[in-house]
């Protein structure tokens, strides 16, 4: 039977001006021209239709062991990638992986989906991570709240979650800093998301190395906390890290929590005197991340914001909310400033008076900007144990909207971990 064609291509096989004969009588129709690639293509096709079952299992196969060769060879002794990285990255072409997203604004916990969606391929520039641990922060359901709409997240379904460590499974074009195999912990774009899943695709720009030394779960917490409290330290106040800056008095507010407890250990490693609030259960725990003072922000102290020793503050790392600027205020040296990592509009508008009138004491908002050096830093502070990321709680991914609800709560110690 003859085929029609429609606006000059082949209605069976859709390419224009197709003039192969193939043994198939669906064909008939085309004349029959000299071989050409898309003849060959046809032809190679037709074979692989008749022989498709066992086709994809000989392929299979000669794909495995090729794959399996390459992961036992080795140039200088160093291996391209395990025989583990190599299976994966046959049996994950084209399948589905497990995710958390939500559809809309709002809904918190209860507003998690469990999804299955195609594992992301990297674009130029970019890693494909198998994910081993992904650490949420109170702006993760912050944007699903909507405090940043319509900006984020860019559209829906979002896959929250930014800040991951897992390894590298497949590097797009242009990588040169990462091969499959290496361990990493990378910082996603908070618009696209992308951490509450099995595999993520990160910027090679915001992605470290992670020494054997520094688990998953240790790198992972580290991005957003850690770097707020490296960026709010060194460049708003103005700590050397090394110790070699002149002595300061600091207070840090909440310092329990996932900046906060990081805004410690970062400031004693600068060799600053530091006063810390946090709730009664922790002060022991702050302590022992090197604070000099802490203060129970329940007690009448506490709230007033008084240094035990009498201190004023050369600058507070603001990691809470809810205290209004004219408690600062009289705890603050000539020139202190406070750095509020959460500015609401109260701050913002403190802010521009400040400046307007020339006051020396100054509230700061703080947009942390993320740097690879920097994470890169605080990697290496954590395998040299000068840094620990504390560990609130661990869930599997499976669970996730029991470490969203944690986040929510407020009241973790350190940071909340999802592994998938």
């Amino acid at each position: 039977m003859e085929k029609k064609i429609k606006g000059g291509k082949c209605a069976a096989c859709n390419v224009q001006t197709c003039n192969v004969q193939p043994r198939d009588p669906r064909f008939s129709h085309i004349k029959p021209a000299p071989r050409t690639l898309h003849n060959n293509f046809l032809v190679i096709r037709e074979i692989l239709v008749i022989l498709s079952p066992l086709s994809y299992q000989i392929i299979k196969i000669l794909t495995s062991l090729f794959l399996e060769f390459l992961a036992r060879l080795s140039f200088l002794h160093t291996p391209l990638f395990s025989v583990q990285t190599a299976s994966l990255l046959l049996n994950m072409a084209g399948k589905l992986m497990h995710a958390v997203q939500y559809d809309s604004y709002g809904g918190g916990a209860a507003g998690l989906k469990h999804v299955e969606v195609p594992v992301p391929t990297p674009k130029k520039d970019e890693v494909l991570i198998k994910l081993e641990a992904t650490s949420l922060n109170p702006v993760d359901w912050k944007i699903q709240k909507g405090i940043l709409r319509p900006l984020m997240p860019r559209k829906f379904p979002h896959i929250p979650g930014t800040d991951v460590a897992g390894e590298v499974l497949e590097v797009g074009p242009g990588v040169k800093n990462f091969k499959t195999g290496d361990k990493i912990v990378a910082m996603l774009s908070h618009a696209t998301g992308g951490g509450l899943a099995e595999f993520a695709v990160a910027k090679e720009s915001l992605t470290v190395a992670r020494p054997a030394e520094v688990s998953a779960a240790e790198g992972a917490g580290l991005p957003v906390a850690g770097l707020t409290a490296h960026q709010a330290l060194t460049q708003s106040v103005g700590i050397k890290l090394d110790g070699s800056g002149k002595q300061a008095n600091i207070l840090i507010t909440a310092a329990s929590g996932g900046v906060g407890h990081y805004a410690v250990q970062l400031a004693k490693l600068g060799n600053i005197h530091v006063t810390a609030t946090c709730g009664a259960r922790n002060i022991e725990f702050v302590k022992s991340l090197g604070a000099d003072e802490v203060l129970d922000y329940k007690t009448p102290e506490g709230a007033a914001l008084n240094s035990p020793s009498g201190r004023k503050y050369d600058a507070v790392i603001h990691c809470a909310t809810g205290i209004p600027w004219s408690t600062f205020e009289p705890n603050l040296s000539e020139n202190g400033k406070v750095i509020d990592i959460t500015p609401g509009v109260n701050a913002m508008l403190t802010f521009a008076l400040k400046k307007l009138t020339f006051s020396k004491k100054q509230l700061v908002p703080l947009l942390m900007v993320p740097k690879a050096e920097n994470l890169d830093y605080l990697v290496k502070q954590v395998k040299e144990g000068k840094l620990k990321t504390v560990i609130d709680s661990k869930h599997p991914l499976s669970k996730a909207e029991d470490a969203w609800a944690k986040s929510i709560a407020g009241h973790a110690t350190g940071k909340v971990i999802v592994e998938p």
